[in-house]
């Protein structure tokens, strides 16, 4: 099998950008299910007297005046969306947005995409300023986190980007 960057063009800057609009919006859905469920579990445990509530006679109250239950909340919140990315990035290479718009995340060495390679990419990108660079470098199309974390974004045609063709496109 060729390599895929020999095979597949580079992702244009406006194909990622669309990608990423498309995936913005579904990790905001995973972090408001996050939010219900971890909301849930606090007005139980509230309610039922595991936690206390204090001086406060509704949950809202309780939840919005602690600084350690807004924090528990947006932690959660960002684990889930961390864990969509790293877990659709790590196992198959696409996100939904991805998939969506043909395109594919391909390790540019020898080691398959790691957990560990994946949350650095997540962070280098700098909630996806790092993809600007693609303007830039308009000839090797290479984002500030494609080029940190050894990867690139490649343009799968209609048969690759098919789930039947993944084990042929393996990292």
């Amino acid at each position: 099998m060729q390599e895929p960057s020999n095979t597949y063009p580079r992702a244009s800057f406006f194909r990622r950008l669309a990608a990423m609009v498309y995936d913005v919006l579904v990790s905001v859905a995973v972090g408001m299910v996050a939010a219900m469920v971890m909301l849930l579990v606090l007005v139980i445990l509230l309610e039922n007297g595991v936690l206390d509530k204090g001086t406060s006679e509704h949950v809202s109250d309780v939840i919005q005046q602690s600084v350690v239950y807004k924090t528990l909340i947006q932690v959660w919140v960002a684990v889930w969306v961390l864990g969509f990315f790293t877990w659709f990035w790590k196992n198959g290479g696409q996100t939904i947005g991805m998939r969506a718009w043909r395109l594919r995340l391909f390790s540019t060495n020898s080691k398959s995409l790691s957990y560990g390679r994946v949350l650095l990419r997540i962070l280098v990108s700098l909630g996806g300023i790092g993809t600007l660079l693609v303007l830039l470098d308009f000839r090797n199309k290479l984002a500030l986190q494609d080029r940190i974390a050894q990867t690139e974004m490649l343009v799968l045609t209609k048969d690759a980007n098919h789930h039947r063709s993944w084990k042929e496109l393996q990292n």
